[in-house]
């Protein structure tokens, strides 16, 4: 098996779906505070699941929150 050495970093993008579905925003949600269309959000959120290694936004989102809580997180705040 060929396992590629990828960027496993959300892009900017990603890093704001991240935040918002960890807030409980739904992707209709979501795509309209960025402006997009739902069905891209749930793309994202695949490609997301995919580059972290996470399943569902349940994961994501407490994912999410161990990251701010290690202080890991540097995204800018959404308010």
């Amino acid at each position: 098996m060929f396992l590629r050495n990828e960027n496993r970093t959300p892009s900017p993008q990603q890093q704001r779906v991240i935040e918002l579905v960890a807030k409980g925003l739904t992707n209709r949600e979501v795509a309209d505070q960025l402006g997009i269309d739902p069905h891209v959000v749930r793309n994202y959120l695949g490609v997301i699941y995919d580059k972290i290694g996470l399943s569902n936004r349940v994961e994501l989102a407490l994912w999410y929150e161990a990251r701010v809580h290690e202080g890991k997180v540097n995204w800018a705040n959404l308010g």
